[in-house]
């Protein structure tokens, strides 16, 4: 296969909206026929329990 891959500049934007700003989580680029055609951001938000917030059990680890 000798075929190279053009970065569009539309899609490297949209990669890098995507990836801005989390922390925890993935970015997932789904390509068909060697084109980008979807990405899918997936991001996990943590929170503390009560218990932690009350000083019961240790510390969150982010």
């Amino acid at each position: 296969m000798n075929k190279t891959n053009e970065w569009d500049p539309a899609w490297l934007k949209r990669i890098a909206e995507s990836l801005a700003g989390i922390k925890y989580g993935s970015v997932q680029i789904v390509i068909h026929d060697g084109k980008i055609v979807q990405i899918e951001r997936t991001e996990k938000r943590r929170f503390e329990s009560a218990a932690r917030l009350a000083g019961g059990e240790g510390t969150l680890d982010n």
